[in-house]
């Protein structure tokens, strides 16, 4: 019926949660399921894996495995990519190291400030490389995203190829976690005791999820600017169509102040609602990295336990591994969400209809004052046609021109990693609301570049 290729397959959480779901979906019985990852063992558990729910599930699946994508990609109509040059903690370890040795103090250092910067450059040329043997082998496929840093990802691809991307991530959700938490008594949301942030520690994750599955059945919420930084232009009750957001307000400014603290000064400032929650929002802004206010300590904001989930990913793995052996049920992975690959797939390849809450699509004008061809997050539909932003007209300026600033931070890193351009590399950092001084950003740029010398070839010819 369909071809799907997932690379990056063997990855831990994706390859679970996308194949599983891809692999439940009654209307794509009869596809072939291509995996592609260049880890031996890693592809091995999951081609094993995916064979065995082909059977038990009764899926009808061809299932093939691949080391390369050059062996997987012809006949594709879906390329799935999660790829991560790595070893992923132990590199974003060092993009925040890195600028450290230089007295620039990072929040977080994955998608937006230097270690975005890094992370990107990394990134950029593995993905080009996809895209690229795409426009020879299947020109017409969609290429869902979910590598990060996902605007400046899904920018390479828009910009320097001819293929068709779509960026898919769950961070709209923290949204709904936030208005479950501020409308709880006025909804009759149940509220588990424990929930301390927005933050990625593991342990939070499954008191949030129960939280944002009552809300997401209770209220609407439309959200728009770019992944990681989108900002909330509605909310209304799915009941009633009352507009929920000056009660969601009063009810936010009513909860603890220490509650992602960064999230309150910037909505108070703004008078808009920042999405992801303040270890993503710290990312993009001018004043959470100041040496002598520290206000990292202020907001407490928590960096990635880079050791931890190293471990975790290990752990999972060795999980699925049981589960590919016949060792474990499989039973946990009937409810798994793919967090919108099968919702593109289904309804581009089977005609539907599906809207989806949030997508990165290049701006057609769907944010009205953003710049045209940047990758944008707005809702979308999709169908058999493909994959439409929804319009959501123009952002409050001050909130553009944040989004703005950093759309072209963006865009000059990945011409960078495209040309192999310092100069380009060195505006880039230059514009990072992080960045305070020429020579700082001089000498951080020169360490990275030495320091991921075999990542980056491009910078030393």
């Amino acid at each position: 019926m369909t071809k799907i290729t997932v690379i990056g397959a063997g990855s831990a959480s994706f390859g679970e949660n996308t194949l599983s779901a891809i692999l439940r979906s009654k209307k794509l019985r009869g596809s072939v399921l291509a995996l592609v990852d260049r880890n031996p063992a890693s592809l091995d558990i999951v081609h094993r894996l995916a064979s065995r729910l082909n059977v038990e599930w009764d899926a009808g699946f061809a299932i093939e495995a691949h080391a390369s994508h050059q062996e997987a990609l012809p006949g594709s109509d879906f390329v799935v990519s999660a790829i991560e040059v790595g070893p992923r903690e132990a590199l974003w370890k060092s993009d925040y190291e890195i600028p450290l040795k230089y007295g620039v103090h990072q929040p977080y250092a994955e998608n937006g400030g230097p270690g975005g910067f890094a992370h990107a450059l990394r990134n950029v040329g593995p993905v080009l490389e996809i895209a690229r043997e795409m426009e020879r082998v299947c020109p017409q496929a969609w290429f869902i995203n979910f590598t990060n840093p996902m605007t400046r990802i899904c920018d390479a691809v828009n910009r320097y190829t001819h293929i068709k991307a779509v960026g898919l991530c769950h961070q709209i959700f923290i949204g709904y976690a936030f208005a479950g938490l501020a409308l709880a008594e006025q909804l009759g949301i149940e509220i588990p005791a424990g929930i301390e942030g927005m933050h990625a520690d593991p342990s939070q994750h499954a008191l949030r999820d129960g939280v944002i599955r009552q809300a997401v059945q209770r209220v609407d919420l439309l959200a728009a600017g770019t992944n990681h930084f989108s900002w909330m232009l509605a909310l209304r009750d799915r009941q009633t169509g009352e507009d929920l957001l000056p009660r969601f307000r009063e009810r936010f400014f009513a909860l603890d102040p220490e509650f992602e603290p960064l999230t309150r000064d910037v909505y108070e400032a703004f008078g808009v609602f920042p999405v992801p929650g303040d270890t993503h929002l710290c990312e993009y802004l001018p004043w959470v990295s100041d040496p002598l206010a520290q206000p990292w300590q202020k907001y407490h904001i928590r960096l990635y336990d880079w050791e931890m989930n190293a471990s975790l990913r290990d752990f999972s793995l060795d999980r699925l591994n049981d589960m590919a052996d016949g060792h474990l049920t499989v039973d946990g992975l009937l409810e798994t969400d793919s967090e919108g690959a099968l919702e593109m797939i289904e309804n581009i390849a089977c005609a539907g209809k599906h809207y989806h809450l949030a997508a990165n699509l290049p701006n057609v004008g769907q944010i009205a004052n953003l710049p045209l061809g940047a990758t944008v997050e707005t809702p979308v539909i999709v169908d058999g046609a493909g994959i439409h932003p929804v319009h959501v007209g123009a952002l409050p300026e001050p909130v553009a021109e944040l989004c703005r600033r950093e759309l072209t931070v963006g865009q000059l890193c990945v011409d960078a990693a495209v040309e192999g351009s310092r100069e380009k590399a060195l505006q880039g950092l230059l514009l990072d609301p992080m960045i305070g001084d020429i020579r700082t950003a001089r000498l951080i740029l020169d360490d990275y570049l030495a320091s991921y010398k075999e990542h980056l070839p491009q910078f030393w010819k």
